[in-house]
């Protein structure tokens, strides 16, 4: 397990670029907003899963797990542009999951963005119960990013090194928001991999 360090004294990424850890919760005076009694979880699950998203994997590396630290993965759909200057993207996490305990403390991750050939990789790091971070890695090519020291996936159309810049909590996960430091594209001749109504789904 982590340490808790300040984000400026982070034991991954370069000491050039401090970054604090923003926590909000709410709006100041407002209060929260019922959920309503006529929306159910199923049919909030089916409306939403009418909206097709892209897939990323969303690496970091936690220097504490063990002699030479360990890396994280989690799939994720919901990730998006979020500023254009300064470069801002967010993504939302399952609270208390692995991957929000790891970026409550570590502001260096990345995001990779999976091909439609790259199906496995999503469901590998998206399943229930899954192995160990470190077998799931096992026979993945990655290179580790410069500026946030995460693994960015071979193969991927795109990848994004972050850093935290404000977690806002939202319900029952957290969204991340984080500056891009540096970004990628080493496959220009794939499609994106997709999810909708459930699937992963390759476009076109």
């Amino acid at each position: 397990m982590f340490t808790k360090t300040p984000a400026d004294t982070a034991t991954s990424g370069p000491a050039a670029h401090p970054a604090p850890v923003v926590a909000l919760t709410s709006v100041p005076g407002s209060a929260p907003i019922p959920h309503s009694d006529g929306v159910s979880d199923d049919e909030f699950r089916a409306a939403l899963s009418r909206l097709s998203a892209g897939v990323v994997l969303i690496t970091a590396h936690d220097p504490d797990s063990g002699p030479h630290g360990e890396d994280a993965g989690m799939t994720a759909t919901a990730f998006l542009s979020v500023s254009l200057d300064p470069p801002l993207v967010m993504v939302s996490v399952r609270n208390d999951s692995r991957m929000d305990d790891l970026l409550e403390l570590q502001p260096y991750w990345a995001a990779s963005v999976l091909s439609g050939h790259q199906r496995q990789i999503a469901g590998r790091f998206a399943m229930k119960g899954r192995i160990s971070d470190r077998l799931l890695f096992e026979d993945l090519q990655y290179v580790r990013g410069e500026a946030s020291g995460a693994p960015l996936i071979g193969g991927a159309l795109a990848t994004l090194e972050c850093r935290t810049e404000q977690r806002v909590v939202a319900g029952d996960h957290t969204l991340v928001i984080a500056r891009v430091l540096a970004t990628s594209i080493p496959n220009e001749d794939d499609g994106p991999l997709t999810y909708f109504r459930g699937k992963y789904r390759q476009l076109g």
